[in-house]
């Protein structure tokens, strides 16, 4: 009864929902999660409990896809575990503050930096935030701040890498076609990915925030400190910091450096071993058929044996101090561990219940209408966008809109328009990933910043909803015009514009209100 319909959504809009007005999420997750299992059984007690735990939960857990990303998860939380251990990060953060000056300097470094670590937004939101918040906190940046950086630099810059996880998962949907030339013929169309680097920037060389995001900044700055915005290594659920591990007096700089150089080179190798590199496949179709899952495994496993040895022969630790940093790494990823188990569980219960084709049904009915064909990549944007944000993933997202968009326009790559229409499919599930609180990347990002991440969501829904606003304004122009040399150009411009009138409007509203209370 509840199958193929709205009611396949609700599920996630509840547990959205109930995210954002009670700030709890491990309970708004398990409830939306409960919701699912009540509609699918149809309100059976043992139907609800069979399909929640051994269908949903248990079979989630014994995925090996998502086992991968988990023994992930638990080895770069030694591995960062260790660089802190080491005084890796407090000697980088020692030599940062030396030769980044300014708050503008350490907002830069941490977008260049997100940007050049493209190859899995993973791997990029853990990275990015264990370099980084030595620096942000130095310069007075808040953790919010540095979780909208650090994910606003992972998804939106993987959908634009052509060698990149996200550039394997999006080729693999696509049938009857050359998907990596399809990907890469759209990354000029992807205007989320593209506006969202442009709001970035902007906003660091104006020295200006809107919204939550500028309230966070203004209560940091009077703390002094990140106490208040759930930093620490249970920061993701907004639980009380932890007590700090001792850590070594003579670690240097090459004890952080070291490590995530290794671990970039080790994952990369991982990567395309697993897609037959080492079998005679080229570079970019190894990248192409990888399994980013296990191949980040390897890498990582790798990546934390060359970390031990070079702690143990640099004498910053002693073996036992390494293997007991290992669990503690382990424990600082379990809140992290916890809501991705969850978030996929929910999307087990959407996808039980039909949302692929409800969503896909509209999709198809309103392609069917040849006046609203101009029309499609900004329809398309919209409803990638909504599909991912109840649901939680982008690349779920690609799997249900992109071979559904090639079947209407056909394999053709000299159709602009289905070029066009891959892309805002792209852009729309990225936006989708970027605004919802059970996506994955979301949560990772929330991890990599020790951010509590209702607060993270919070903060950074209006800036993903205003890049959204001007994309699909950009996505109607383009529809029509066709041509990403014109509408490119036009849709930055329209984000810097909109970003200097939203921060012009917030920085009136505070004048105000400073008026009325004097």
């Amino acid at each position: 009864m509840f199958a193929n319909t709205f009611w396949s959504l609700v599920p996630a809009i509840i547990a959205i929902a109930l995210a954002l007005i009670t700030k709890e999420v491990y309970s708004s997750l398990f409830i939306g999660i409960v919701a699912g299992g009540l509609l699918y059984s149809g309100f059976s007690f043992t139907g609800t409990m069979q399909h929640v735990f051994p269908d949903g939960m248990i079979a989630q857990l014994s995925d090996s896809w998502n086992v991968g990303i988990l023994i992930f998860l638990v080895v770069l939380g030694s591995i960062v575990m260790l660089m802190n251990r080491a005084g890796g990060s407090g000697a980088f953060g020692r030599w940062a503050v030396s030769h980044v000056k300014t708050k503008v300097g350490a907002q830069l470094a941490t977008i260049v930096l997100g940007c050049l670590i493209f190859i899995d937004d993973y791997f990029n939101c853990l990275t990015v935030g264990s370099v980084m918040m030595p620096v942000t906190d130095k310069h007075k940046i808040s953790r919010e701040k540095l979780a909208y950086l650090i994910d606003a630099t992972a998804a939106p810059v993987c959908i634009i890498a052509p060698i990149s996880s996200w550039a394997a998962a999006v080729t693999g949907f696509v049938d009857g076609a050359n998907g990596l030339t399809l990907f890469v013929r759209a990354i000029p169309y992807n205007f989320y990915a593209f506006l969202t680097i442009a709001m970035m920037l902007t906003l660091t060389f104006r020295k200006t925030d809107f919204g939550p995001m500028k309230l966070a900044e203004i209560e940091h700055k009077l703390k002094g400190d990140n106490e208040g915005t759930g930093a620490g290594p249970s920061s993701i659920t907004g639980a009380e910091d932890q007590p700090n591990p001792p850590v070594s007096a003579t670690g240097k700089v090459i004890h952080l450096v070291l490590p995530i150089i290794t671990l970039i080179v080790t994952c990369v190798i991982g990567m395309i071993y697993t897609g037959g590199f080492f079998e005679g496949e080229s570079f970019v179709d190894a990248f192409s058929n990888s399994d980013a899952s296990v191949g980040l495994v390897y890498g990582s496993v790798v990546a934390l044996v060359i970390t031990i040895i070079f702690m143990i022969a640099t004498k910053v630790l002693s073996f036992k101090e390494c293997m007991n940093a290992i669990p503690e790494g382990f424990k600082s990823m379990v809140p992290a561990i916890l809501i991705l188990t969850f978030a996929w569980t929910l999307k087990a219960m959407t996808d039980s219940l039909g949302a692929k084709e409800y969503v896909a049904g509209l999709v198809e009915n309103i392609a069917g209408n040849h006046a609203l064909m101009s029309l499609l990549p900004a329809i398309v944007f919209l409803i990638g966008t909504f599909l991912a944000f109840a649901t939680g993933t982008s690349w779920g997202t690609f799997g249900i809109l992109i071979p559904i968009v090639v079947n209407v326009f056909g394999a053709d790559l000299g159709n602009e328009l289905m070029i066009i229409a891959i892309s805002a499919c792209m852009a729309g599930a990225v936006c989708g990933d970027h605004c919802s609180p059970i996506s994955d990347t979301t949560i990772m990002a929330s991890a990599g910043a020790q951010c509590n991440h209702i607060r993270h969501v919070s903060t950074q829904l209006p800036y993903a909803l205003t890049a959204a606003a001007v994309s699909f304004v950009a996505y109607i122009i383009t529809g029509f015009i066709r041509s990403w040399i014109v509408c490119l150009p036009i849709g930055i411009v329209l984000m810097v514009v909109t970003v200097f009138i939203l921060g012009k409007k917030d920085a009136e509203s505070e004048g105000a209100k400073e008026k009325a209370k004097a």
